[in-house]
């Protein structure tokens, strides 16, 4: 190597970097382009399926609690990931805003182009038509008008020159192919917009009781970001009845549910006339748009505990928390704050339809034929005024309570009617009846309907995409000499037949009658 070709390496610039801008550019055409639309659609896609296979706060609370009271430690870790609120997870946010931009990269540009596309004519026929993939040649006095109105009976888009004709048809492909991808967008808009402005709202309502929507009558409210409480529809009910219907015995399904329905006493708006609705699963009440769905029903033995002094201390039904869906066993916790000389407790133990088993009661068919509740009492201080908070479905494990007289395993069952007296004289508790309750999900959803329009939208569109094909068709007149020649625009599509059939419809001679 000479001296001069060292100097000319050391003059020779060396490459510039992409820059700041450049890596900009990049990651734009990356995020936009189709690939990365479909991968991040997929991932959307499978992200959203721990929705369905762990149980939601928003959805189902006591679900939620009950994994928690099984396995903890898993519950915890599970909670980490946020996989009880997917929806509302860092990592699903991320995947919904990065489709969202990456449909829109790649609808609009696409979008623009085609409608150019629409307005674009034909082009001219090529000079030798005998190239083409599909192409015929005959004799016959045909001119230009008559092979243009041939073609356009066909309802393709026709261009005329001196001696030839050009016609194309199937931009509905694309344009289908786009109407997925805008529903898709308009998809994912109508879902933010319902995380937006709309609501959810769980709540827990016992028979011959009433509820108002408001923000505190929610036993669980997740509002939107734009949703305060002046947003809520002013509308309140009262639950007069619950049925469910259950198969009998003598069948193999024996306990399986058949029906519920709950009747509820509504007023639209403060003054405004009562009306009664039939609420039942997937059948849920609309007023102006929120819907109150029925997603759970369970029972509510009703209690009068006396206390020490005689006073009446608590009376009404307690909501039990179903221990097992088969049988409706179901436990509960009573609080009396109000009991004197000592605050008293009470577990209980709630069988529909009780069956003695050796030393043991059972509950054998989830309907009251035979409801009775088992009792274990418990007395001193609730913490109620310390002023942490408690669920009204756990005792906990409150340090100042202790057990009234001997707890046994298996105290026997109060039917409805009988009483149970405290030792030491404690006072008594009563078994006076049973009622039930229905949990109830409120939902204000203002991006239901756009999002059900936009699938629908979507799979129209999917369909064309799939099922029309671009094609093109020139003919050339000369002399009494008719050449026609085809091209398909869709990989993989048979264009023979159809373009047998054009070829027929312009040759008058062949025979073979134009159908169309």
């Amino acid at each position: 190597m000479t001296v001069t070709d060292q100097q000319d390496q050391k003059a020779a610039p060396k490459p510039v970097g992409l820059g700041v801008v450049g890596w900009l550019r990049w990651g734009w055409r990356t995020l936009t382009s189709m690939r990365t639309a479909l991968i991040l659609l997929f991932l959307f896609a499978l992200a959203s399926v721990p929705g369905s296979v762990f149980p939601q706060r928003a959805v189902d609370p006591g679900q939620v609690a009950r994994y928690f009271a099984d396995d903890r430690v898993k519950a915890e870790w599970l909670d980490r990931f946020w996989l009880f609120d997917v929806f509302r997870s860092p990592w699903f946010a991320a995947i919904y805003l990065l489709l969202f931009l990456s449909l829109i990269g790649c609808v609009l540009p696409r979008t623009l182009a085609h409608l150019k596309e629409i307005r674009r004519r034909p082009p001219a026929a090529p000079r030798n038509l005998l190239r083409l993939p599909h192409h015929a040649e005959f004799a016959a006095d045909l001119d230009v008008a008559g092979a243009a109105a041939a073609l356009r009976k066909r309802r393709f888009r026709v261009d005329t020159g001196p001696d030839w004709v050009a016609a194309e048809k199937g931009h509905l492909r694309e344009t289908g192919n786009l109407v997925f991808h805008v529903s898709l967008l308009v998809l994912l808009l109508a879902v933010g917009a319902g995380s937006l402005y709309g609501y959810k709202g769980n709540v827990l309502v016992v028979e011959g009781d009433g509820f108002a929507n408001t923000v505190a009558a929610y036993d669980r409210y997740s509002p939107g970001a734009s949703v305060n409480a002046e947003s809520l529809e002013p509308f309140s009910f009262r639950l007069t009845d619950f049925q469910a219907t259950y198969i009998g015995p003598g069948h193999e399904k024996v306990g399986q549910p058949l029906t519920y329905s709950a009747k509820l006493s509504v007023l639209d708006a403060p003054g405004a006339p009562e009306r009664t609705v039939d609420l039942r699963v997937n059948e849920p009440l609309d007023v102006n748009g929120t819907l109150t769905y029925l997603i759970g029903h369970g029972y509510a033995p009703v209690f009068r505990v006396t206390d020490g002094k005689g006073q009446v201390a608590y009376e009404g039904p307690v909501p039990c928390l179903t221990s097992n869906t088969s049988t409706y066993e179901s436990e509960c916790v009573i609080k009396v704050p109000d009991a004197r000389p000592q605050q008293l407790a009470f577990l209980g133990r709630f069988l529909p339809s009780t069956l003695p088993v050796g030393e043991e009661w059972i509950s054998v068919f989830p309907g009251a034929a035979n409801p009775t509740v088992q009792i274990w009492p418990f007395s001193g201080d609730l913490g109620l005024d310390s002023g942490v908070p408690q669920s009204v479905y756990d005792l906990g494990a409150h340090k100042n309570l202790k057990p009234l007289g001997t707890m046994t395993e298996q105290p026997r069952p109060l039917a409805v009617g009988q009483s149970l007296d405290l030792p030491d004289g404690a006072g008594k508790i009563e078994f006076t009846g049973v009622k039930e309750w229905i949990s109830l999900q409120t939902t204000y959803d203002p991006g239901r309907m756009p999002a059900l329009l936009a699938s629908i939208a979507a799979v129209i569109g999917l369909v064309l995409s799939l099922t029309v094909r671009r094609r093109r068709v020139w003919v050339r007149m000369k002399d009494g000499q008719v050449t026609v020649g085809g091209l398909s625009r869709t990989e993989g599509s048979n264009f023979t037949d159809e373009f047998a059939e054009i070829v027929a419809s312009l040759n008058p001679r062949s025979g073979v009658p134009d159908d169309r």
